[in-house]
């Protein structure tokens, strides 16, 4: 069970609107490596929601799979 401090820095870490890169998922489903997406929301478990710019809707789940933050350029 992840506590509720994790879960939080993960709401920090990746607030809705945040945009991430796909740099590992192990699911025969998910996007492929590299594929970018917009973070949609954290759920009680610990996965991170994110609408991926391919269509798909799969979770990132947390300690599983792995994501990378991409900054604004401004």
């Amino acid at each position: 069970m992840i506590s509720r401090e994790i879960i939080q820095k993960l709401k920090e870490a990746y607030p809705v609107g945040s945009r991430v890169k796909l740099i590992q998922m192990e699911d025969e489903q998910a996007p492929p490596v590299g594929t970018l997406g917009t973070v949609y929301g954290v759920d009680s478990i610990g996965s991170i929601l994110v609408k991926w710019d391919n269509g798909s809707m799969l979770n990132v789940i947390f300690r599983e799979d792995r994501i990378e933050k991409i900054l604004n350029k401004d």
